[in-house]
């Protein structure tokens, strides 16, 4: 049996980490689906940066779109809109058959709103209007501002993908959030059942940590991390507060697994996908990783309930110097910095599209 089908099989749910509109045409999503056990996909700015930079299947739409009086952010909205709806189509089989817990695709906010709460609620409410689609999560990030931003969304009906979050604290304190939410939609009348997943950073926390580490605990932390997190979430999702949500019908909000490419050349190519197994989580696996692990990867058992050895290891890793609490609050930030400048970077790649675009159309 496929590495990735035991994955599946174990209640991994295993996303892409990409769309282009290359892989909707040509087949390759559904050939994943098909053929991998891919059962969702995430978006983020850089991805569609690269996709758009990548060729011309998007210059079609751009011209047309600028034709229309679109430009900036509006256009690339609809722009990115178009590939996520009709990804969403093709996995809405698994949405039904799973009752709404697998089968979702995720549309970022403008990461320029990541410190501003009331920008980030507006913007969830436009882009869950207009996309159409009820296995559409809109992606905030986890930063202290996006919390309350979270919460609120949530408490309106929308689904919510929570990004860049890095550390057991921060994902706690976005778990939190969608707790308030439910809550308060049980405590106004309203439906309980409204999709979340929270996104956890593994590799980041190794590119970071890995140069003042010794061999032995190198490629060690961010997997240590998501131990320590799979613990929270399972205390949380034992705990008598989430029994009585669930009693009245809550979904658990996932934990997701974000940045599982390995970034370290010395390591295996699988090591993060090996590692993170585990029943009522999610994966969101890049390409090169997704042909890695359905060729030769191996599972090694799964995550323990109770953190395995996260806290000896993370205890090693702080008494080699690395201050754990610095470093995942200038992980979350350097991320959304990271984020705002593909958004730029993708903003102009739209705009010099267009224009180069527009006069071609002129040429005689």
């Amino acid at each position: 049996m496929k590495a990735t089908r035991q994955l599946h099989d174990l209640g991994q749910s295993l996303w892409l980490d990409n769309i282009t509109r290359s892989l909707l045409d040509d087949g390759t999503l559904a050939r994943y689906i098909a053929e991998d056990s891919i059962t969702g996909l995430t978006s983020n700015p850089s991805i569609f940066d690269a996709a758009i930079g990548g060729g011309d299947a998007y210059d079609a739409g751009i011209h047309a779109k600028t034709l229309a009086g679109l430009s900036g952010e509006a256009l690339f909205t609809e722009l990115a809109l178009e590939d996520l709806r009709r990804a969403a189509d093709l996995f809405r089989p698994v949405f039904d058959a799973t009752g709404q817990v697998d089968g979702w695709v995720s549309m970022e906010v403008s990461p320029l709103l990541a410190a501003d709460s009331a920008g980030s609620i507006a913007a969830a409410r436009h882009i869950h209007h207009q996309g159409r689609r009820d296995n559409l999560f809109v992606k905030i990030p986890g930063t202290p501002e996006g919390v309350p931003a979270i919460e609120e969304a949530i408490f309106l009906g929308i689904p919510i993908n929570v990004t860049l979050l890095f550390s057991c604290a921060q994902y706690q304190a976005v778990a939190e959030a969608y707790l308030r939410g439910i809550e308060r939609r049980l405590a106004a009348g309203l439906d309980p059942r409204v999709g979340s997943v929270a996104s956890l950073f593994i590799s980041r926390w190794d590119v970071a940590a890995n140069p003042q580490l010794p061999d032995a605990l190198r490629n060690q932390l961010g997997i240590a991390v998501g131990q320590q997190t799979y613990r929270a979430y399972r205390e949380l999702l034992a705990s008598k507060r989430w029994h009585k949500l669930a009693a009245a019908g809550a979904r658990p909000q996932r934990l997701l697994w974000a940045s599982t490419g390995v970034k370290d050349p010395s390591a295996p190519d699988t090591l993060y996908v090996s590692a993170l197994a585990a029943p009522d989580t999610i994966d969101t696996i890049p390409e090169k990783t997704l042909h890695a692990f359905a060729d030769h990867g191996q599972l090694h058992g799964v995550l323990a309930d109770d953190g395995g050895d996260a806290d000896a290891v993370l205890a090693q890793i702080a008494a080699a110097g690395v201050d754990l609490d610095a470093l995942a609050l200038k992980l979350q930030r350097d991320g959304a910095a990271a984020f705002v400048k593909s958004w730029q970077q993708l903003l102009q790649r739209i705009a010099d599209k267009a224009s180069a675009l527009e006069k071609e159309s002129q040429l005689p």
